[in-house]
Formats: C-alpha cells, structure tokens, sequence
C-alpha cells in the first residue's frame, strides 16, 4: 500500500490533497540493451585500446580518448556504442516516453555507429524486444527467428543455434523501422559502402514471472502467506496447508482486474529519466517564463474518491502517488502529452493563477516526476 507523507502548503496548497510514495512490489531487473542479449561472437574493446586513464588533482580517475587509436579501432571495424542515449539527448528521450507510454513498459535507446561491414556482435538475439530506427546511411539485417521461445535474462535453459538461413534480409534505409522480437536470432552490417547509424529501442518485457512475483508481494498482509511454512509438520497437516495456500493463489488470481492493477503498478514504480531542476532549489517560481515537462512517459492520471467521498484527481508517477482537487487535471492532461510547457499555459488551461500552477508544478518536481528550466528552448 502507498504510505502518507505531508502535503504541500503555499499558493497552491487547497489544489494538492496529498502525496503518497508507492510501495515498490519488488526489485527492478536488469534493463534492456541491444547490447545485452546472448549468441555474440565478439566482446567488448577493452578501453586500454583506445583510452589512457587520468588521475586528477581529486584523486579520481577517468578515462580520456585518443581519438587517433579509437578512429583506427572503428576502421578496423569496431562499432561505436552509446548505451541509453535517451539519457543524453533530448529528442531521443521524446521519442523513448512516447513508446514508454503507448507501450507501458520502460524503453532504453542505444545508438549503435558503424564505419566498416564487419558484423560488430555477430549472429545473436536478445532479450527484449526492440524498434530498430535507422537514422543514416544503411544497414543489412539477417533474421533467422527463434529457437526458444520468448528466452529471458534468467532463463534455466538457452536457445538452440539458429539456422544457417536467414528467413529474412533486408535493407533499411534512413527514416526505416523494424521490429526484431524478443529471442529472434539476427545479424546486422554497414555493407552499403557508407557509415551507418541507428538507434534501437529496448522494451522491458513483462512476463509471467514478473506477474507472479508482483502477485507475491501483494499477498504479504495475508496472514497465511506470513506465517511459517510447516516443514517439520507430518504429511498430513502439510497437505493442508499446500491446499489453502493454492485456495488463496486462485482467489488471488480470479480477482477482476488483476492485470490491469498489475500493470499500473509497473507504470507508478517506474522512475523515468530522473533530471535535476536547476537552479530552481527553494522550489518552481511563480514566474510565467518557466517551463516544466514530466521525466517519465508512464505516468497516469485517474479519477478518486477521498475519504470523505470528495473527488480527486490522481496522479501516479515516478514512485509517487499525489492527490490534487479535479480542477487541476486539465494541467496534468497537458503535461502528459509530453514535451515543455510554460507556466502561463498550464496555468491558463486549468484556470488557475501562475502562483498556483507553480505550486501544483513543484509538487511534481518534489515527487521527482518532473523538471523545471528558464523557458522555452
């Protein structure tokens, strides 16, 4: 269950209810990279081979490119990665929320550069599924599908090698999608005579596991699933108990709207891209110039009832779970479309005074869904 905390209090505190920090059901697993999948013949350039470690006056080190060596890895035929790119550059962490929240799961983007047709990871497949974007030049993909079906990060067994046919090539060419699913076997090369580079999407995948496992928590206040498993018990009495843990797994299961409980509590623990609102430290001014815009594309807003019957307008994100008074939604509504907005926007399309847009803002960038700058860019 979500736990209490304290209210804002300000120009706009009668607009936010209460907050609330969402109780996480359990670990996040490892995210998804193109990188990450298995079956590759080749590894990692070790950063020796292409950057000397530099020791600063604060005693921590870092790593410093030669540009001549990693020029001369790349023409040999190396490709250059950057992992989460969607971190880094903004239009690309637009088009992430924008899948993350059309998809409701959690997308890493890596940009994979090419300057050779030396295939950079080999024939391989990977543990999620991925939107390829080719953004320049051109790449040739060998699909050969699966060997296993839908192979996880942990799995008990891995998938048979794949065929030596491709039951597919093609080449795509800039502005091209593809989708490769999870576990199908692929090979890729730059070999149209130019440089290459395209992103990929990573999708977390949510499996049945992650169902089980969510299922698991949320039982934890059952004062069966509490208790002790009777393992010194005679056989009799741990039948018994079998038997009534298996009752209470079915009604558990049976319940109306699991999987759409299930997958707002993956939405409301996803933390985004988490981005500091600098300068802005004492909170968002009530200025009408700033901007704001959510760091996660999972958030959700819902219709509520208090506890005294009132109407609420819920908003969940980043691990929070924040109350406001309905008049506030169309604001959120217009933040959930993504991109910046000024204060006087929000402001004005909920009908409120910048003061209290502000303030409904700065709750937002305390529950760390979101983030501030001067204006618009």
């Amino acid at each position: 269950m979500p736990q209490h905390s304290t209210s804002s209090t300000g120009a706009g505190s009668g607009l936010v209810r209460a907050r609330r920090q969402i109780q996480a059901a359990r670990a996040r697993g490892a995210t998804p990279s193109d990188g990450g999948g298995t079956g590759r013949s080749d590894g990692m350039l070790p950063q020796h081979r292409y950057a000397v470690p530099v020791t600063t006056r604060r005693h921590t080190v870092w790593q410093r490119t030669h540009p001549v060596e990693l020029h001369q890895r790349l023409a040999e035929g190396a490709s250059l990665v950057l992992d989460a790119v969607d971190e880094l550059h903004e239009p690309v962490a637009d088009l992430a929320q924008q899948l993350e929240s059309w998809l409701r799961t959690h997308v890493q983007v890596n940009a994979y550069a090419s300057w050779t047709a030396r295939e950079g990871f080999g024939t391989h497949w990977d543990d999620h599924d991925v939107f390829v974007v080719q953004v320049e030049g051109a790449k040739r993909w060998r699909l050969y599908g699966p060997t296993r079906r839908a192979p996880m990060h942990r799995d008990l067994a891995q998938p048979e090698p794949p065929p030596k046919r491709p039951v597919a090539e093609l080449v795509l060419a800039p502005g091209d999608v593809l989708y490769v699913p999870r576990g199908w076997w692929h090979a890729v090369t730059a070999d149209q005579g130019a440089p290459s580079l395209h992103l990929t999407c990573g999708l977390t995948p949510h499996t049945g596991a992650d169902l089980i496992s969510w299922l698991s928590e949320t039982l934890r206040g059952s004062e069966l699933v509490c208790g002790d498993v009777p393992l010194h018990a005679g056989a009799e009495a741990q039948a018994v108990y079998v038997q009534a843990v298996r009752r209470h797994l079915v009604a558990a299961l049976e319940e109306p709207g699991l999987l759409a409980r299930f997958a707002a509590a993956r939405d409301g623990e996803d933390l985004g891209r988490l981005r500091p609102a600098l300068p802005h430290l004492a909170g968002v001014p009530a200025d009408p110039e700033p901007a704001v815009r959510l760091t996660t594309g999972r958030a959700r807003l819902t219709d509520a009832v208090g506890y005294h019957g009132e109407r609420l307008a819920r908003f969940m994100a980043a691990g929070q779970e924040i109350d406001f008074d309905p008049a506030v939604a169309p604001l959120l509504c217009r933040l959930l479309e993504g991109g910046w907005v000024p204060l006087a926007e929000l402001a004005a399309l909920a009908g409120l005074t910048v003061a209290e847009a502000a303030a409904v803002a700065g709750e937002l960038v305390a529950a760390q869904a979101a983030t501030v700058r001067a204006g618009r860019r």
